[in-house]
């Protein structure tokens, strides 16, 4: 499709945080064009379909408690499949199930006599997850803010833990080993996780994305359209030149403070690697996270994709991920270490398991250490551009649709404050 060569607004990105700052716009009446360099929307929450594999762009999962997730999409229409509302921690020769009692009651007799952690350990975390679950969550950020080890120290969890539960789990969750990520980041995670149930829509998390941008008019939205250059009141795209009011830059960081030279700095950010297998047997027979209990931090964690949502592999096979701190080069020591690992942490062997894929995100979070304060940082940049994403929030699906509404909102501020009415 051709251009229009002018609108109020103009979003750069289609991922999460556009689509949702698009869907807030569009409520509103503005006259609103979105643009997408890939020939597809979503940004990272996308999925590849190969052979009858339904391959997310590194193992992601969507989790109902988020408040932006119901607000925009109708969540019983997704077809979600669910994980386990715990985890399984390899320690040794067995594993040891952890569940949340504030998420499942009737687990609070089998966390207590858990071999995770200590007695005192899964009391503890019981009660932590209880109290963000149900504290009002401005309360939580009204906190003392300091990392995430360090508050998981204060709140009473033994070196044991910490090391052989909580680093592997939340590992994968930031993409941050070492927890220097924000308190208050961790205590809005785990409320939502206390509270909500986590899963994957059936034909792949693509679907979500798809179903944020479902009520919104799709000749507004410019797909296979690279943005080469932005300033006040305009958008240089290879199709030429788009003239508005307002810009809302809603791409990954480092591509946003390129558009945005000197008003934008860049987060550092955390890498993540998930690694595909396909095998004919599950080396699990249900939906539940695996963790490596025994220290040796190379797999983060790994699940049976297939055992939650079937549809994810073809007739009688089964999907299994791992992922990995960091960027992994696929190359043949890498997959044979993965394998190894794998086979230690289902107690089978994985020789005879097919390497469907390897994907590494240099840029897949960005990192969130103190100070976050309240979560939000500025996203009026002034002369009328904006900046939307994960990285003005929290680094997660619920930041990204949350910052792109808050960032409509502040455009629909000034376009009635600064510019007049939005047309």
């Amino acid at each position: 499709m051709s251009q229009p060569i002018e609108v109020d607004v103009v979003i750069v990105g289609g991922g999460l945080a556009g689509l949702s700052a698009a869907r807030r716009l569009d409520r509103a009446g503005v006259e609103w064009l979105l643009v997408e360099a890939s020939d597809r929307i979503g940004g990272r929450v996308t999925t590849d379909t190969v052979d009858g594999w339904h391959l997310d762009r590194g193992f992601q999962i969507l989790n109902t408690a988020y408040p932006r997730v119901p607000a925009l999409v109708d969540v019983a229409a997704l077809d979600m499949r669910y994980f386990t509302p715990g985890v399984l921690v390899r320690r040794g020769g067995d594993l040891h199930r952890l569940e949340n009692p504030a998420r499942d009651p009737l687990a609070a007799a089998q966390a207590l006599t858990s071999g995770v952690g200590t007695l005192s350990d899964r009391l503890k975390f019981a009660a932590l997850a209880t109290k963000c679950a149900t504290v009002p969550a401005a309360k939580l950020l009204e906190a003392r803010e300091t990392t995430t080890q360090e508050f998981l120290r204060k709140a009473g969890m033994s070196h044991r833990m910490i090391e052989e539960v909580l680093r592997p789990f939340l590992s994968g969750v930031f993409g941050d080993r070492s927890l220097d990520t924000s308190s208050h980041v961790f205590a809005m995670i785990l409320r939502s996780f206390a509270r909500g149930r986590m899963g994957v829509p059936a034909a792949g998390m693509a679907a979500f994305p798809a179903a944020i941008a479902g009520p919104l008019p799709y000749p507004q939205l410019l797909i296979g359209a690279r943005t080469l250059s932005i300033g006040p009141g305009m958008v240089v795209t290879e199709g030429g030149q788009i003239n508005c009011r307002a810009v809302i830059v809603a791409t990954d960081p480092p591509a946003a403070a390129a558009l945005l030279p000197g008003r934008l700095p860049v987060p550092d950010m955390h890498g993540l690697t998930t690694f595909y297998f396909g095998a004919d047997k599950a080396p699990l027979d249900e939906p539940t996270l695996v963790l490596d209990g025994d220290r040796r931090e190379i797999i983060a964690n790994t699940v049976v994709v297939s055992n939650a949502a079937p549809e994810y592999a073809p007739t009688g096979k089964s999907l299994i991920a791992a992922s990995v701190v960091g960027v992994s080069a696929p190359s043949s020591a890498s997959e044979a270490v993965i394998r190894v690992e794998l086979a230690r942490l289902y107690g089978t062997p994985t020789d005879d398991w097919d390497l469907l894929e390897v994907i590494s995100i240099p840029n897949a979070l960005p990192s969130a250490r103190v100070p976050q304060a309240n979560l939000r940082k500025p996203v009026d940049l002034g002369d009328g551009l904006f900046v939307a994403g994960d990285h003005r929030d929290s680094p997660s699906i619920q930041g990204a649709l949350a910052g792109g509404w808050r960032t409509a909102g502040a455009v629909l501020s000034w376009l009635g404050a600064g510019v007049g009415a939005a047309r």
